[in-house]
């Protein structure tokens, strides 16, 4: 699928995790898309554990409100958004024109919701994490939009016209560079790419 300039059209897929995310930019026809590039991506300084999973003060405690916690969700901030950002400005670099992103998210539930403390620090930091990519991405002019993962195969059947079983197999068989961790996250990155690379398909 080129664009009018001649230019490669691409869209990147993420599955967010606490303190990194799994990547993958796919290419081609939404009928038979490619992996152009798959890889796992920091979202946290590697070099400060605790930013890793920043609302957490050891196993199942929650990190108390003050400085530190702070000091460690704004090191998240800038050093995801530069990570996303770098990435971005590589693939367009390298020639591909991005028509948007994909992400794919463990939960989209407010936290404030959540009565239970400990899964509550998790939402906090999913949401934290998937604000830094939606946010980096924004910053560099894309659209994005996000899925919880366990929805992603009911919406591609809707929207590829293709039955579940169909599509886990083209995903495990999908033409892509090796050798690359293709793992669960890895294909549900890709399909999140490859719903958004459907929905901007064009001349």
């Amino acid at each position: 699928m080129k664009s009018p300039k001649g230019r490669d059209r691409a869209a990147m897929g993420f599955t967010v995790r606490s303190g990194w995310a799994a990547v993958v930019l796919l290419g081609g026809q939404p009928t038979s898309p490619r992996v152009l590039d798959a890889r796992t991506l920091d979202l946290s300084d590697p070099t400060v554990l605790e930013a890793r999973q920043p609302y957490h003060d050891g196993f199942g405690t929650a990190r108390k409100k003050g400085p530190e916690l702070s000091r460690l969700v704004a090191s998240v901030q800038r050093f995801g958004r530069q990570a996303v950002s770098g990435l971005i400005r590589q693939y367009r670099a390298e020639g591909h024109e991005l028509v948007g992103v994909g992400v794919a998210v463990g939960s989209l539930t407010d936290p404030d919701r959540i009565a239970n403390p400990h899964i509550r620090i998790h939402a906090l930091e999913g949401k934290l994490f998937r604000h830094v990519v939606e946010d980096a991405v924004h910053r560099a002019g894309l659209t994005s939009s996000t899925w919880r993962e366990r929805d992603l195969y009911g919406i591609a059947v809707e929207l590829l016209n293709r039955a579940e079983p169909q599509l886990r197999l083209a995903l495990s068989a999908v033409d892509r560079p090796r050798p690359r961790p293709w793992r669960a996250e890895q294909k549900a990155a890709a399909l999140a790419a490859w719903l958004v690379l459907a929905n901007r398909a064009g001349p």
